[in-house]
């Protein structure tokens, strides 16, 4: 169960740091830009690089995103799971969160504590809770200080396996970075072709 305290300061549109699956995430409100503004200072990260927007089912991911039926299918198989699927923005979905492109990550991590998160929040950013450049962060222990105190709420769902997701776009066929599952997304855009 994700703690009362990191879900407030979600809706208040305060950045949190959250479990995955894969490794831990720096999450915000992804339809708040002051709120997205926020976790790209934390992170130092160029503006021009976007960030994803996390989701707790794929009927959830549809109210901010527009995928062909191929790419909804390619969802359903592999979501929840260690996939960031890239398909077409809603423009509820501001221009600072996709760095001004029409598409968007979605990830549904396959972690309890992150859906129980998500189920309870707006949308959130999904990105890795380190500073840009730096190793992802798999243990509470190791959040970088200046990311630890500019968070208002971090939940500890204990060590993740720290394997990134698999960045694919289905729609076009193209894995943008091969991580968990890259074999069987390859078979699948191979079988679905």
């Amino acid at each position: 169960m994700a703690p009362d305290a990191a879900i407030d300061a979600a809706r208040a549109g305060r950045a949190i740091v959250y479990p995955t699956e894969t490794v831990y995430g720096l999450g915000a409100d992804a339809t708040d830009p002051d709120a997205v503004e926020r976790v790209f200072e934390l992170k130092e990260r160029a503006r021009e690089n976007p960030l994803s927007v996390a989701v707790p089912h794929v009927d959830a991911a549809l109210d901010y995103t527009r995928p062909t039926d191929r790419e909804e299918r390619f969802m359903r198989r592999f979501l929840p799971g260690p996939v960031t699927v890239v398909v077409e923005r809603r423009p509820s979905l501001p221009d600072v969160l996709t760095a001004g492109c029409d598409r968007v990550g979605v990830r549904i991590p396959d972690h309890e504590t992150a859906r129980s998160l998500l189920d309870r929040t707006p949308p959130l950013t999904a990105t890795s809770a380190n500073r840009s450049g730096a190793d992802s962060v798999t243990r509470v222990a190791d959040l970088d200080g200046r990311i630890r105190s500019g968070v208002a709420a971090v939940v500890d769902g204990g060590e993740t396996p720290g394997i990134e997701s698999t960045v694919v776009d289905p729609g076009r066929g193209v894995i943008h970075r091969r991580g968990a599952l890259a074999d069987r997304v390859d078979d699948w855009l191979q079988a679905e072709q």
